[in-house]
């Protein structure tokens, strides 16, 4: 699997972006029950809880990164993530090849 990125988005409704550091470890879930976005994917930071979700628009995806759409058939129920940038808009993370 090439390098797939992704952006972070919606942290002001948990806990804001502070909590974001680089090379900080996430887990990605899918949540196909969401009543807002059937491939809505949650973040969470281990030990803390659901931080935000997994762009899935144009107006919150950064740059060239995949939104949630494009990469929730290439993960499974559970993926993991390194943070590599904090904005003010949006985190952007590495997703982790599953081994």
């Amino acid at each position: 699997m090439k390098k797939i990125f992704i952006t972070i988005t919606g942290c002001n409704h948990y806990l804001g972006y502070g909590v974001f550091r680089r090379k900080m470890e996430l887990v990605l879930r899918k949540e196909p029950d969401n009543d807002y976005d059937k491939e809505a994917i949650r973040a969470e930071i281990p030990g803390i809880g659901k931080v935000g979700y997994v762009a899935n628009s144009t107006h919150t995806v950064l740059g060239d990164t995949c939104s949630a759409g494009r990469i929730y058939d290439k993960i499974g129920k559970k993926a993991h993530a390194k943070v590599v940038l904090v904005t003010e808009r949006g985190v952007v993370a590495r997703v982790k090849k599953e081994k």
